[in-house]
C-alpha cells in the first residue's frame, strides 16, 4: 500500500499545469499602501483568494506616493489599467480602493457583500474556453471579437508591509495576491489559437490569463493555473 501511495502521488506532482476548470469571477482591486481606507478591501480580497471560483489580484498604484509613503507594490502600469476601467465605467476620476469585476462594474470594496453582489450582477459573459498546458495556453474558438489575451503573474502569499510614513504611519499591512507581472501576449479575435507561454522569472508567483475587450474593457474569458 506504501508504494501505490508514493507512485499516486509521484503522478500527481508530475501532472502539466492545466487552468482552472469552470468559470472565474474576476475581482481586481486597485489599492495604496498610503491609503488608511484601503486595509478593509485589501482584507476582503485576501478572503476572496481562497475561492476556486474567483480570481483576486491586488494592484498598487502610485498616485498615493506623494503624501509621505511610496508604495512598495505600485507601478505605474496598474495606474493607467486604472484609469483605463475609469474611461470604459464613464467615471471622470479614479480612487482607492476600488474593486473592479469582471471588467464590467465596480464597487469600493470596503464590504464584501457588496463585490459578491457585483459578482452576480455583472458575470463574464460566454468567451473562448482556457486550457494550460506544458507552458502553452490554448484559446478555443468563440463570438468574433477585439481582444487583448493577458498573462498575469502575482504573489499568493501574504506579505506584511511596514508602513513608516503617511495616512498608516505605524501600520503593518497585509497584502495578498498582489500583481508583479502583466505582459500582453496578443490579440484574440475569436478564432481558435496558442500562445507559448514565457518562463517566470519567480517561482513563488502563480499565474493567471485574462482575455479583455480592449482596455478598460469587459473580460471575456480567464483562468488560474
Amino acid at each position: 500500500m506504501p508504494r501505490l501511495l508514493g507512485l499516486a502521488l509521484s503522478l500527481i506532482l508530475t501532472l502539466p499545469a492545466v487552468a482552472q476548470a469552470g468559470p472565474l469571477t474576476v475581482v481586481e482591486l486597485f489599492t495604496s499602501q498610503g491609503c488608511s481606507s484601503c486595509p478593509p478591501a485589501n482584507a476582503n480580497l485576501a478572503k476572496l483568494a481562497d475561492r476556486p471560483d474567483v480570481l483576486a489580484l491586488s494592484f498598487g498604484v502610485t498616485y498615493w506616493d506623494q503624501l509621505g509613503w511610496k508604495d512598495t507594490f505600485a507601478s505605474k502600469a496598474y495606474t493607467d489599467r486604472q484609469w483605463a476601467y475609469a474611461k470604459g465605467l464613464h467615471h471622470n476620476q479614479v480612487w482607492t480602493p476600488q474593486v473592479v469585476v469582471n471588467g464590467r462594474t465596480d464597487v469600493v470594496g470596503i464590504k464584501l457583500a457588496e463585490i459578491e453582489g457585483a459578482a452576480r450582477k455583472a458575470p463574464i459573459v460566454a468567451g473562448p474556453q482556457l486550457s494550460v498546458s506544458d507552458g502553452v495556453l490554448t484559446l478555443s474558438a468563440a463570438k468574433p471579437a477585439k481582444a487583448d489575451v493577458w498573462l498575469v503573474r502575482y504573489d499568493p502569499a501574504i506579505v506584511q508591509v511596514p508602513v513608516k510614513r503617511g495616512e498608516n504611519t505605524g501600520k503593518t499591512l497585509p497584502h495578498r495576491n498582489v500583481v508583479r507581472e502583466m505582459t500582453r501576449l496578443g490579440a484574440y479575435t475569436g478564432q481558435a489559437l496558442t500562445y507559448r507561454l514565457p518562463a517566470g522569472a519567480d517561482p513563488r508567483l502563480k499565474t493567471a490569463i485574462l482575455v479583455q475587450a480592449g482596455p478598460g474593457g469587459p473580460i471575456l474569458a480567464a483562468a488560474k493555473t
